[in-house]
């Protein structure tokens, strides 16, 4: 959040001249910051009597230890698992094994009868299955938010999905609602 010392502010407008973003002005003598403000800092630097200040919020740091297993993305479409999902399971298994945890398998979509046997078939120890009509044509918030939700349920330590359009689309998004990291190709 940025924050104006009111005290401190002169009113001279350079912070709003340098806001690129039309985030910042100036009433009554004093900055005013509204909606559009993207924190990116610019202001802050241009302020020459400091009154502008980005404050971060502190993140809780969570226990990792509670976080276990590996998990799957089975990505699902025309009917049948992507193939990548698939080599995936033998990837996660060799991965899983090494850990001493147990694998797992996501599938999410509409109409998924059957596949999670496949996925079984094919190593996965256990498989979280969203069936459900708003999961019946791919979207990035409907997607990302119920792998989140069961990741923020099940604690895995680490999820693998493929390097597929769909992969690529959404699960940065679960990476930054999971407050951690991502590695691609």
């Amino acid at each position: 959040m940025l924050r104006i010392d009111t005290e401190a502010c002169i009113g001279c407008g350079v912070c709003e001249a340098t806001c690129t973003f039309g985030a910042i002005t100036v009433k009554d003598g004093c900055a005013v910051v509204g909606d559009s403000c993207t924190l990116c800092g610019s202001c802050v630097d241009a302020c020459e009597v400091g009154a502008l200040v980005i404050e971060r919020e502190e993140r809780a740091t969570a226990d990792l230890g509670a976080w276990s297993g590996v998990w799957v993305y089975a990505e699902y479409r025309h009917g049948r698992i992507a193939p990548v999902a698939l080599e995936l399971l033998g990837v996660g298994r060799k991965l899983a094994d090494q850990r001493g945890v147990k694998l797992s398998a996501v599938l999410l979509g509409e109409g998924l009868d059957g596949a999670a046997s496949e996925l079984v078939a094919h190593g996965a120890d256990t498989v979280y299955v969203v069936d459900h009509p708003s999961l019946a044509s791919f979207t990035d918030d409907a997607y990302g938010n119920a792998l989140s939700d069961l990741a923020k349920q099940h604690k895995p330590e680490i999820i693998l999905a493929g390097a597929t359009a769909i992969g690529r689309s959404f699960i940065p998004r679960v990476a930054t609602t999971l407050a951690t990291g991502l590695t691609a190709d």
